[in-house]
């Protein structure tokens, strides 16, 4: 059976709805359990960022564009930035002089110390894994919407 231009292939569109939402809590999980184990913000944010980019491979990239538009982008990166950031000028600021950036246990979360070091690693890493993911799916999509262009340009020059 031969399909019309313009139609996606129905077995890759209902395995890509069911294993998106699997690929996004395993990167939730990689994530949140970096601190501790293998893993950590960056792993997490790519294999997140891989669930947006299927889910524009099993549609198209209008569909994904719709669904992850350049101005939540932009919020999602600076959102993880300034939740980083944030920890750790926290840290400086309850460290008391001490200005030791990134001290998550002086910061008071609970009343215990190691607990606080805790909580302060896993929102760090929740800062760097929505930044990255965020920055990894800006990049699909400017590779994604370049025009051809630029690279004709470029061999009718250099011959």
């Amino acid at each position: 059976m031969k399909e019309k231009q313009g139609e996606g292939n129905i077995i890759v569109e209902t395995v890509a709805r069911v294993m998106i939402p699997f690929i996004q809590l395993f990167g939730l999980y990689v994530i949140t359990h970096g601190a501790g184990g293998p893993g950590g913000g960056f792993q997490g944010g790519v294999v997140f960022a891989s669930a947006f980019i299927l889910y524009v491979i099993a549609f198209n990239l209008t569909d994904g564009g719709a669904r992850f538009p350049e101005s939540g982008n932009i919020i999602l990166s600076s959102l993880g930035l300034y939740i980083y950031a944030g920890i750790g000028l926290l840290a400086i600021f309850f460290t008391l002089g001490a200005a030791q950036y990134l001290n998550y246990g002086f910061i008071p979360f609970t009343s215990h110390f190691e607990e606080n070091r805790a909580l302060g690693m896993d929102f760090v890493e929740i800062g760097i894994g929505i930044t990255v993911m965020a920055i990894i799916v800006s990049i699909f999509f400017d590779l994604a919407l370049k025009d051809g262009d630029g690279k004709e340009e470029e061999e009718e020059g250099s011959r």
